[in-house]
């Protein structure tokens, strides 16, 4: 009991057991006033719009916050019950990194640099492009926090991500005990040292991470939610170190690096010395009559076709689940004889039908943005239907771009934005990841022009 509760701050239903008598953590009340704000001690919400009146046992003029409400209802009487964590870890069995792969020169300073962050205990932006090989950049400061008997937590927005992320790690440091900490999840939670979790799930811990990475901090709903950047930094300890991963950093980040207010390790190239595919723009006209009058001539059409002639396996982005299930009619009339299926968030067999494109079952899959990131696949072209589209941010295109070309044996293809005039998040999209190219070319980081 009194490991599990380490690091964590619970409302009394969330614990596994009833607290022993002689219980040594520290109780205090859900919500407080600072700053002369009434807040919420869970998720630091102090708007009013966040609370909800509701008639309550204590039997005064009681609310509650809807802000977390997902995680379980914290109201104005609650108590959160927290035991500060003192990192009871068993030594671990050498060697702790069992990973022997080999890092590029770029992948290595990278590394580096994370080390010194943590023996500083600084917080480091990793901006690295899709394909960087980021994970493996990790491994080195992972190990030393590990033999230090720090605690590390490696966060990210998507459960997806999460789940992909875990079975490389234990790959990589088979002796070491980890959970992956997750909202569905069917095991228990259990107290580790390294720990893999949603950025939701940081809302119960509080100063509980000697080591806090959060990868893909530009992905909704964390590059959103104020609740969860508070949740992180709440479950840091304070003089912990934060590592950021992203391929896509916001203007705020971009432009505290330009000020030198924070520490960044930027990595322009794949770690297979191959440039990004650099997308290619073309005016798609009037696509939505196009779709909705089952135009055989659209130029989405001629599209499909050139790539299916080719032999070519791809991707094929629209804006919204809606689009997408009307597209993948039109389509079944106009290519019958094409294996091909379609994916998004409302889909329970999105993870088999990911796995089949894998494959290699299908020929091309349509998708929403939940591709957009955390999915790799071996040899792949990318179709972006609509790509004037606001759904499709600049950092939105920018990942989607990265699905092609990340495989060493398969480092190249090609990346098509079809659109109906071109947004300047289209436009910045396409000239951040020439930029990037440019970078790596200069830095002599390319082994192909």
């Amino acid at each position: 009991m009194d490991t599990n509760m380490m690091g964590r701050e619970l409302l009394i239903q969330e614990l596994d057991e009833e607290l022993p008598r002689n219980w040594n953590g520290i109780i205090s009340n859900g919500f407080a006033v600072i700053e002369k704000q009434m807040t919420c001690k869970r998720c630091g919400s102090n708007q009013f719009q966040d609370r909800q009146f509701a008639p309550c046992n204590c039997g005064e003029n009681c609310f509650y916050c809807i802000r977390c409400l997902q995680m379980g209802k914290i109201k104005k009487c609650s108590l959160l019950y927290h035991l500060p964590e003192e990192n009871q870890f068993s030594p671990i069995p050498e060697p702790i990194l069992t990973w022997q792969g080999q890092l590029s020169k770029q992948q290595m300073q990278a590394s580096d640099e994370i080390v010194q962050a943590i023996k500083l205990k600084q917080t480091r932006l990793i901006w690295a492009v899709a394909g960087a090989g980021k994970t493996e950049m990790l491994f080195k400061g992972i190990e030393l926090a590990l033999r230090e008997g720090k605690r590390i937590c490696i966060a990210s927005p998507r459960t997806d991500v999460c789940l992909e992320l875990a079975p490389r790690l234990k790959s990589a440091f088979q002796p070491v005990e980890q959970l992956t900490l997750y909202g569905d999840m069917e095991e228990s939670y259990r107290y580790t040292q390294l720990l893999i979790a949603t950025t939701h799930q940081l809302l119960r811990f509080k100063e509980a991470f000697d080591v806090l990475i959060i990868d893909e901090i530009d992905a909704f709903p964390f590059n959103k939610d104020t609740t969860l950047q508070f949740a992180a930094q709440k479950a840091k300890k304070n003089s912990g170190t934060i590592i950021y991963l992203s391929a896509t950093p916001d203007k705020q980040m971009r432009r505290d690096i330009t000020q030198k207010k924070l520490a960044a390790s930027i990595l322009p190239a794949r770690y297979h010395g191959f440039p990004l595919p650099e997308p290619k723009a073309i005016w798609a006209g009037d696509w939505r009559t196009a779709i909705s009058k089952r135009q055989k001539k659209a130029v989405v059409i001629k599209e499909i076709k050139r790539l299916l002639d080719a032999k070519r396996r791809f991707l094929l982005f629209v804006p919204n689940i809606e689009l997408m299930l009307e597209f993948s009619n039109y389509l079944e009339e106009v290519f019958p004889e094409s294996l091909f299926t379609s994916v998004s968030s409302e889909d329970e067999n999105r993870k088999e039908k990911v796995q089949n494109m894998r494959k290699e079952c299908y020929q091309f899959m349509l998708t929403t943005t939940i591709l957009e990131r955390g999915v790799t696949f071996r040899d792949i072209d990318v179709l972006v239907l609509g790509a004037e589209d606001r759904t499709f941010t600049e950092a939105a295109l920018i990942q989607i771009a990265g699905r092609v070309g990340r495989h060493r044996d398969f480092p190249t293809g090609k990346v098509i934005f079809l659109h109906y005039g071109q947004t300047k998040a289209l436009k910045s999209a396409i000239t951040q990841i020439k930029k990037m190219n440019r970078l790596a070319r200069e830095r002599g980081l390319l082994i192909q022009s």
